[in-house]
């Protein structure tokens, strides 16, 4: 579904990624782990069209899509939620899953805005309630709801429990445990390394900007240099 080939990607004279390549297949929960730093937020934004490589290609279906500008990705099937949830705070939970439709089909909004408060009831009880004020975890789920408010076929998720509690933490890998088990083929940035292997049906570590290692969640569970670095074991 995904094809990342030899990507290169500069800020200036630093090499934020060094001729990485990765694949997510269709269906898939693929997990993308490494230290701050290592690439894995450029990679999101290069496929996203917020950054372009210098060299390499990005494919998303057969098509070559690193030349389109970031306003045609979604069109393509790809949504991205960066990290820190950047929902519009003050606008209510209904208008940013709204904001969230702008290039999917018109006539299917209230069709995607049912499916998403299906999805997630408590953004449905609290669809006219400002969304500064609700808390770190519901904030998660709208800015996961308006996501999937184009329809997407692959979602890219940036660091999602990132700075939350533990027990929201738990409700967020189920939030995106269920996706998966929606059809949606999931492409996951994430520090908490041991939840998202459960999860995942494949993963990648980037190390200094580089691949380090690859390899089904269940081999990468087993690597030593996996174990020690992300898993405490």
């Amino acid at each position: 579904m995904l094809e990342v080939e030899d990507l290169t990607v500069t800020y200036g004279d630093l090499t934020a990624l060094r001729d990485v390549s990765l694949s997510v297949e269709e269906g898939s929960l693929t997990v993308l782990l490494g230290p701050n730093g290592a690439g894995k937020t450029t990679l999101l934004k290069t496929v996203s069209g917020l950054l372009s490589p210098v060299s390499g290609t990005v494919s998303f279906e057969g098509e070559v899509i690193q030349d389109l500008p970031p306003y045609e990705i979604p069109t393509r099937g790809i949504a991205h939620v960066p990290e820190g949830s950047r929902i519009f705070r003050e606008m209510t939970v209904r208008e940013n899953l709204v904001v969230g439709s702008h290039l999917g089909e018109a006539d299917r909004v209230e069709e995607t805005l049912n499916w998403v408060f299906d999805l997630f009831p408590v953004l449905s009880e609290r669809q006219e309630q400002i969304a500064s004020t609700l808390s770190g975890g519901e904030q998660q789920m709208l800015a996961l709801g308006r996501g999937l408010m184009t329809n997407p076929r692959l979602l890219m998720l940036d660091e999602p429990s990132l700075g939350l509690a533990p027990s929201i933490v738990k409700d967020v890998f189920e939030m995106i445990e269920s996706l998966h088990e929606e059809g949606i083929t999931v492409l996951l940035v994430e520090q908490n390394a041991m939840q998202a292997l459960k999860l995942a049906d494949y993963g990648y570590v980037l190390e200094s900007a580089e691949l380090a290692v690859e390899g089904t969640a269940a081999e990468l569970r087993e690597m030593d240099e996996v174990r020690q670095a992300y898993l405490g074991q």
